[in-house]
């Protein structure tokens, strides 16, 4: 159970952010580089997501079903 919640946190958090910098481009016309931050923060916790997934099969944490067999 504590895994799915790990990762419904994370696509949570990533879907936020995705949001906060459409928000940013859309509305937010100063110089400020907050879209850009917003947008490198879901391709780093996008990333650090597939490690924790890859890792969690790796280690028997996580076990995914027999596609194929």
């Amino acid at each position: 159970m504590l895994q799915k919640l790990l990762i419904i946190g994370f696509l949570v958090v990533i879907v936020y952010n995705l949001g906060a910098g459409l928000y940013y481009m859309m509305v937010d016309k100063s110089e400020d580089d907050r879209m850009v931050r917003s947008l490198t923060w879901r391709i780093g916790l996008s990333v650090a997501l597939i490690a924790i997934i890859a890792i969690g099969i790796w280690t028997g944490w996580i076990k995914p079903h027999n596609i194929g067999n």
